[in-house]
């Protein structure tokens, strides 16, 4: 690695926190909309005009261009190994903020799922 590995790991997390804030702009987005799709259409390029015009999806998109320019950056810096697994905290953000923003229940199987998702991916990236 050619920069500080506090200064990547810093930017890993902010790509992470980036597209967990994109995830519930999507999200409570959809949810605003009254989604009836069927074959017809019509229907779905009303649905994709609805979808353009809410502000949140813009939001949104405005957070994945900017995380993805840190993450090329990232990239540019690290190994792809290492960034990958340590981008494993978007597990963790998502978790978190579908509880706390989204008022989702998060089951302790789900939370013991996560952690050794995150676990795995830890021990993969330091071996």
């Amino acid at each position: 690695m050619k920069f500080g590995l506090l200064f990547i790991l810093s930017l890993i997390g902010l790509t992470s926190l980036l597209d967990t804030i994109n995830q519930l702009f999507l999200k409570s987005a959809i949810n605003s909309l009254q989604v009836n799709l069927s074959a017809n259409v019509f229907k779905i390029l009303k649905f994709v005009w609805q979808v353009i015009l809410i502000p949140k999806v813009w939001l949104g998109g405005l957070c994945a261009l900017v995380s993805l320019c840190i993450w090329l950056f990232v990239l540019s810096k690290s190994d792809l190994n290492f960034a990958f697994s340590a981008d494993s905290m978007h597990y963790i953000f998502i978790a978190f903020a579908s509880r706390i923003f989204l008022k989702e229940k998060v089951g302790f199987r789900r939370w013991l799922g996560t952690i050794f998702i995150v676990l795995g991916i830890v021990l993969i990236s330091i071996s």
